[in-house]
């Protein structure tokens, strides 16, 4: 299982790569910026690599903000210097960005170069990343094969995830679930009544909450205009329509994400928050939910498509078995000559 991000190193980062080799520089760290893997600082080498570890490493990181550290080490291999690769994500630190650190951090290792990162470190308070943390995580370290990259990725991802909740956030379901704003619960509890049959939800990326963008009724024909070309949102629309004689009400909701016109945290955060999204509104807020749907463009919402999905025609037809032909050239059909008591009793 992946979630590359896409986001990879800038220039000047690869630049930095090639020169940090020589033994020289002891320590740099690498942020992401603007979607970038950029260099944020670097520190030059004093002494032993156990005499610099504290006064180089806890300096670089901040209260909030993930990071990547590379540590050179004084060991070797045959391709250089070993390097110690810590990820410094802080329990404070927005979801968002421990999301996209988590999924890059295999991008940026596979960049620099895999075979020269010895260990690994992981850290949420400032003790996990001192010289003490790292020599207690060592001692810690038993049997266990190591994992893959995929592994690795999802076991990271999977300690930045966060249940389902209106108001707070749990640690049941996968996913990262922003709360709904009390807005956003009216919109959908006026939809389930049916004061109106459209809402649509935003993902407010800098407050971290799902708040509502729209509340209305709707006809089928203009629900595409609805759709937003450049940006994702979530949509409930309350599907009135006949089928088979039957008058139905059908609640549809509708994950729309136009392409690559989105930046990458927000088709992150649209994918990630889904679901969370989804269990509150059936099993808290007790909203049915008749279809979910993913689309790219507001096109696709014709009457006839939602008919389609939400009533799959059957195939009826069933064709008839044939025997199956001999082989050819078989020759002539052999004849069976009748049993000799057969002959004497004509």
């Amino acid at each position: 299982m992946s979630h590359q991000t896409g986001i990879r190193a800038n220039d000047a980062l690869k630049k930095f790569f090639g020169k940090c080799r020589d033994g020289s520089v002891r320590v740099f760290k690498v942020s992401i910026v603007d979607e970038e893997l950029t260099l944020a600082s670097f520190k030059e080498a004093v002494g032993s690599w156990e005499d610099d570890y504290d006064d180089q490493v806890i300096p670089m990181i901040e209260d909030g903000q993930p990071a990547y550290i590379l540590y050179r080490l004084d060991s070797k291999n045959t391709s250089g210097y070993e390097w110690l690769f810590i990820s410094w994500s802080p329990d404070n630190s927005p979801i968002r960005q421990k999301m996209l650190y988590a999924s890059t951090k295999a991008t940026l290792k596979q960049e620099f170069g895999s075979g020269q990162i010895k260990e690994e470190l992981h850290g949420i308070v400032p003790d996990d990343i001192t010289l003490h943390g790292f020599q207690r995580y060592k001692n810690a370290a038993v049997g266990p094969a190591p994992l893959t990259v995929a592994e690795e990725e999802l076991a990271e991802l999977k300690r930045c995830e966060v249940g389902v909740g209106v108001d707070t956030r749990h640690q049941t379901l996968s996913g990262v679930a922003f709360p709904m704003t009390s807005t956003a619960v009216e919109a959908i509890r006026g939809l389930a009544i049916d004061c109106h049959n459209y809402v649509q939800l935003k993902i407010d990326l800098e407050r971290e909450i799902i708040n509502v963008e729209c509340a209305c009724i709707v006809s089928i024909e203009n629900l595409p205009e609805k759709v937003p070309t450049t940006n994702a949102r979530y949509h409930l629309y309350r599907f009135k329509h006949t089928h088979e004689g039957d008058y139905l009400e059908s609640v549809v909701f509708i994950y729309s994400m136009p392409g690559y016109t989105c930046s990458i945290k927000e088709r992150m955060l649209y994918s990630s928050c889904k679901n969370p999204l989804l269990y509150t509104i059936e099993s808290e807020l007790g909203l049915f939910i008749s279809k979910k749907l993913e689309i790219d463009s507001g096109s696709e919402l014709t009457e006839e498509y939602l008919q389609n999905e939400l009533h799959p025609k059957k195939n009826l037809y069933r064709p008839k078995f044939d025997k199956p032909k001999g082989p050819p050239n078989r020759g002539a059909k052999r004849l069976t000559r009748p049993h000799q008591s057969d002959e004497s009793q004509n």
